[in-house]
């Protein structure tokens, strides 16, 4: 991936106050982008500030379902690049309220999809799907040739993300390409009902971390930074991919009890704190175990996950040790 591709380019990041696309905004910022971010809400603390990235950026403030307003930015920002990420992305949430993920996530999906078709200078959108569209297969790991199944709201938001995406594409020839993600972690994710770091949060506050399942549960985590590569490598060849969707994942899978073992001894409180394991089944409906093929886009993008996940749990625990103040100060609180 070469600096010069992104040097200048106009950009635009929807979701960029969340997780993964403040790391997103960053890399751009890093490779000379000029990037504009659509920011609904403007939580203290949020990874935006806490990553260091807001005073580098462009903000437009206001939702991604509100088609006038996203014409407008990409219009008034001559913007030639997309990766939208703006959705909710929380499973327990979307289960209690289906409606706010639906309108979030699919409205806010189509709308943002004819806004691009209708600007011109629109080059390269990319379209945040997630492995969790797969729902349950037999079979793993999942290869993009598999059903969407997901039926759960959530699941069920980002099929209908996922098929809308490739139907512009399809339909009117759009540069759109899909990314499924396994599941991402690490410095700046603030939900702290996700395992990794409302475990880290824990161990930090000197408490046995909590497991909201009986820990059977298999899952397969990668890394933010190698996120934020594969997003990018997927945009420089997506008028070459367009329509295509890429499963990127590590290979590496991990049961949830081990997962919060792993945390706690690189913690070094081994010995001093056990994972409190909340049921003595699984949860009704939850997938047993998921993981991801990535060999199309290392055969045809040449990207590969290069955190193992110890390296990435170890850096990742750093920086929300180092962060522990301004995140308290925030009153944000853990798994209890």
């Amino acid at each position: 991936m070469e600096r010069s591709f992104w040097n200048k380019r106009r950009v635009f990041v929807t979701g960029a106050a969340g997780f993964v696309g403040a790391n997103l905004a960053g890399g751009l910022v890093q490779r000379g982008a000029e990037v504009v971010c659509l920011e609904r809400d403007m939580p203290q603390p949020n990874a935006l500030d806490l990553l260091g990235h807001r005073s580098h950026v462009t903000i437009v403030n206001g939702a991604v379902e509100d088609y006038a307003l996203i014409e407008r930015a990409l219009n008034e920002y001559e913007i030639d690049s997309v990766f939208h990420l703006a959705a909710q992305t929380l499973v327990g949430l979307a289960n209690r309220s289906p409606l706010s993920t639906f309108e979030s996530n699919i409205r806010g999906t189509y709308c943002l999809l004819e806004a691009c078709r209708r600007t011109p200078a629109v080059d390269r959108i990319v379209i945040a799907s997630s492995d969790k569209a797969y729902g349950t297969h037999a079979q793993l790991p999942y290869s993009e040739d598999y059903a969407l199944l997901g039926l759960y709201p959530y699941d069920a938001s980002k099929v209908c993300t996922d098929v809308l995406a490739r139907s512009f594409a399809h339909t009117y020839g759009m540069p759109v390409a899909v990314t499924r993600f396994a599941n991402i972690y690490g410095p700046g994710d603030l939900n702290f009902s996700r395992v990794i770091p409302g475990t880290i949060l824990s161990v930090l506050r000197h408490e046995s971390p909590i497991i909201r399942s009986d820990g059977t549960p298999v899952r397969e985590f990668v890394f933010v930074d190698d996120v934020v590569r594969g997003y990018l490598l997927v945009a420089e060849k997506s008028n070459e991919v367009n329509g295509e969707a890429f499963n990127l994942g590590t290979g590496e899978q991990v049961q949830m009890l081990d997962l919060v073992k792993r945390i706690i001894r690189i913690a070094g409180k081994d010995g001093e704190l056990a994972p409190d394991i909340l049921l003595k089944s699984k949860i009704e409906g939850e997938i047993d175990a998921q993981s991801l093929s990535s060999a199309k886009v290392e055969q045809r993008l040449g990207w590969t996950a290069e955190v193992i996940l110890d390296e990435g749990l170890r850096r990742t625990f750093d920086w929300y040790r180092e962060h522990l103040t301004e995140l308290s100060q925030g009153e944000l609180s853990g798994p209890r």
